[in-house]
């Protein structure tokens, strides 16, 4: 668990937190409605919710993925940090995607959120690589990478299918440097 501010904690998905990412999920759903793949009514639910949080849990236990949500000191969640396609081997790479809630935009959560992630990755993770892609006209996520660490590395087309289209993306890494032990 990571403070992020005065309000706000980051913090590893649990079994349990379908019915508050639902609401998390349809408080938001014209805000990410532009910056996600297209979701079906069922996504919106708890039931739902609670399955993804499930998968979440067994794949942190498994090592694929880690991921977290930022949680209010009301104890509501108000966006979502997530360390996917963890790799080891020689890459020693995970995607990193986030969302932070419309009514906590501009207070700097998505900034902070990333930072913490990224000592995560590389500290306790020991990765090597974060990779992260943004569509191109999403300036705010390109001004938060870049102000953590993160170098564009290129542009990919049709790489994901963001609201029912396959569009580009531009492509971000940050490298940890320094020795790390690895044992996979």
């Amino acid at each position: 668990m990571f403070a992020l501010d005065a309000e706000h904690i980051l913090r590893p998905v649990h079994t349990g937190d379908g019915a508050a990412l639902a609401r998390a999920y349809t408080a938001n759903r014209a805000h990410l409605a532009p910056w996600e793949p297209t979701r079906s009514e069922d996504f919106f639910t708890s039931e739902q919710q609670e399955r993804h949080v499930a998968v979440c849990v067994e794949d942190a236990a498994a090592g694929r993925g880690v991921r977290f949500v930022i949680e209010s000191d009301d104890g509501e969640i108000r966006g979502r940090v997530n360390l996917n396609n963890i790799v080891r081997g020689a890459f020693w790479s995970a995607d990193l995607g986030y969302w932070i809630d419309a009514s906590r935009l501009h207070r700097g959560l998505g900034s902070h959120a990333v930072d913490r992630i990224a000592m995560y990755a590389g500290k306790e993770l020991r990765l090597h690589r974060l990779q992260a892609a943004t569509l191109l006209h999403n300036i705010g996520s390109q001004r938060v990478l870049t102000g953590n660490g993160f170098e564009r590395i290129g542009m990919a087309p049709s790489y994901l299918k963001i609201a029912g289209e396959w569009q580009d993306h531009l492509l971000f890494q940050r490298i940890f440097e320094g020795p790390q032990t690895r044992s996979h």
